[in-house]
């Protein structure tokens, strides 16, 4: 059975895994809502900044309470927070279960809800639900209601509190440490495993930016040749003779033609040929008569 509270009301919980979903209907200059939740120790106030389960850290470390994210549903936008009641640490007493409409009122909010279901049963039949209205319509956060211990089990009470400071004030009010730094949001590096962890920051409450996308790196401009001449071309390292026989000549210079070996290189070892002089002509060496002779009778 359904239980259709009124604020203030609340109703006992039977469920060991409670699903909270907060329902709003979408539109023209409807904002866009988050859930979030906070866990309290006996003094009504977190233990430290892990007990913020959000849109920057949706999974708390005992991993008792996470946010599932926003789905579209036909009634509208919807995002959800659940909890493991049977495990979460003893010396939590309360969790409040919180919306927040990103710095606009919530009087421009259509048909906001908040449903329990039992997690066991998601497609069954709300445990709850409580129809949220702003008492000012200034208000930028509020605490739709909370589970809370009562002997040995857990309630759900109705609650409708509004902050016109945003999640940011209504954090802060419960002793969440926020960064109010407005450096640019950056991935973080990876961790290193093999040192100590560092501590960890105050958590930034400002919704996260979309990731930039990626630019393509011009290619790199290989350099021209100087304007009517030749490009340059890299120096080779020089080949090596075959064995036994000499290194080519280098190449000739440019338009001009390759000078010739000033002598020749000999065989390989063996001496070059000695020239021998030509002999002194003879005097009285006279040639024979050329053609046909014709002797006289």
């Amino acid at each position: 059975m359904t239980h259709a509270m009124l604020k203030g009301s609340n109703v006992p919980l039977e469920a060991t895994t409670v699903r909270a979903v907060l329902r709003w209907m979408p539109g023209q200059g409807v904002p866009d809502v988050d859930a979030s939740a906070l866990l309290l120790g006996p003094d009504g106030r977190v233990r430290s900044d892990e007990d913020f389960v959000f849109y920057n850290q949706p999974r708390h470390p005992s991993g008792k309470v996470w946010r599932l994210g926003k789905k579209r549903v036909t009634e509208g936008l919807t995002d959800t927070i659940q909890t493991d009641l049977s495990g979460v640490e003893s010396d939590v007493g309360r969790i409040l279960l919180v919306a927040s409409a990103d710095g606009v009122a919530f009087d421009c909010v259509q048909s906001l809800r908040i449903l329990l279901y039992d997690a066991a049963a998601p497609d069954g039949e709300p445990l709850a639900y409580f129809d949220v209205k702003p008492e000012t319509g200034e208000e930028t956060a509020l605490i739709c209601g909370e589970l809370y211990r009562r002997g040995e089990g857990w309630k759900f009470r109705a609650l409708g509190e509004g902050y016109s400071n945003g999640l940011k004030g209504l954090a802060t009010d419960f002793g969440i440490s926020v960064d109010e730094s407005e450096a640019a949001q950056e991935p973080a590096p990876a961790a290193d495993t093999t040192s100590a962890p560092a501590p960890r920051s105050a958590p930034e409450v400002s919704r996260p930016l979309p990731p930039e996308q990626p630019t393509t790196a011009a290619p790199a401009q290989t350099a021209q040749p100087a304007y009517g001449y030749p490009q340059q071309q890299p120096a080779a390292a020089a080949s090596q003779p075959a064995y036994g026989y000499p290194q080519p000549t280098s190449q000739p210079a440019y338009g001009y033609p390759q000078p010739a070996p000033a002598t020749a290189q000999s065989g390989y070892g063996y001496p070059p040929p000695v020239p021998v002089p030509a002999a002194a002509p003879d005097p009285d060496f006279r040639l024979p008569p050329q053609g046909p002779q014709f002797i006289g009778r």
